[in-house]
């Protein structure tokens, strides 16, 4: 790659900023897949002496970058590419099929997997009645073992009546006991992290980040899953495509 460094060289004959023309440019490639997630960016030094720019300009595209979340600094390490997962909102895929899709290796940290009585919530979501028996599943949801998303999940217990043996992906273990959901109503805002939500995810307590409702149906009707996920807005896009 640093061979072809120069291609990210600023006009300096531009009106345009040099660092914003170097910001842009990074951002480009990264988007077109230059790097990897996780792959170090070159160092100011080495941006500096390749583009012939100085540091200060190098470093003012970087944090440029950071800011937008595309770069992720870490102490006495460098600057990373930061983990993008951009889930479009016109198909049902599981979390791990969308990372699979992109290159990402997918895991779980599992914080609990028990049965349990229905809350009132719970059941009004899931149509259930009153003392029937549900799983309840909270895991880290990670992409190369970085922390995306802490979920939470309700599943009546006839379709998971031993919920520790759920591994990686939720609908997976669903679809391998002929439990399939065909279609899920969602529902996105924007939350500020708790303490415990921002010690989980390793972000600042008040970070922004994305809480998804979502409710998942049989291609019968019956509501399978009711799962509220805390995404990171740094690492999280929802895209949806709109059509005239």
């Amino acid at each position: 790659m640093l061979a072809q460094l120069s291609d990210f060289s600023p006009d300096h004959d531009s009106d345009t900023p040099l660092y914003m023309q170097l910001a842009n440019k990074l951002s480009d490639g990264i988007a077109s897949g230059d790097w990897r997630a996780n792959e170090a960016l070159p160092s100011e030094r080495v941006l500096s002496d390749m583009l012939s720019i100085s540091r200060v300009t190098a470093r003012k595209a970087i944090d440029m970058l950071c800011d937008r979340g595309m770069l992720t600094r870490r102490r006495g390490s460098g600057t990373y590419i930061t983990p993008k997962l951009e889930q479009p909102l016109s198909r049902l895929t599981s979390f791990s099929e969308e990372l699979r899709q992109r290159g990402f290796t997918a895991g779980s940290r599992w914080m609990q997997r028990e049965i349990g009585v229905a809350a009132p919530l719970e059941l009004l979501s899931l149509g259930l009645s009153p003392n029937m028996p549900v799983a309840r599943l909270k895991r880290l949801r990670t992409a190369d073992d970085v922390v995306m998303a802490i979920e939470t999940s309700t599943i009546p217990a006839v379709y998971i009546p031993h919920p520790e043996k759920v591994t990686d992906s939720l609908y997976g273990y669903l679809e391998s006991n002929g439990t399939v959901p065909m279609r899920a109503l969602q529902h996105i805002r924007a939350v500020n992290a708790n303490a415990e939500q921002a010690k989980l995810a390793q972000i600042a307590l008040g970070t922004a980040m994305l809480h998804i409702t979502r409710v998942s149906y049989l291609d019968n009707g019956a509501a399978v899953e009711l799962t509220h996920s805390w995404c990171r807005s740094d690492y999280y896009e929802f895209v949806a495509e709109s059509r005239r």
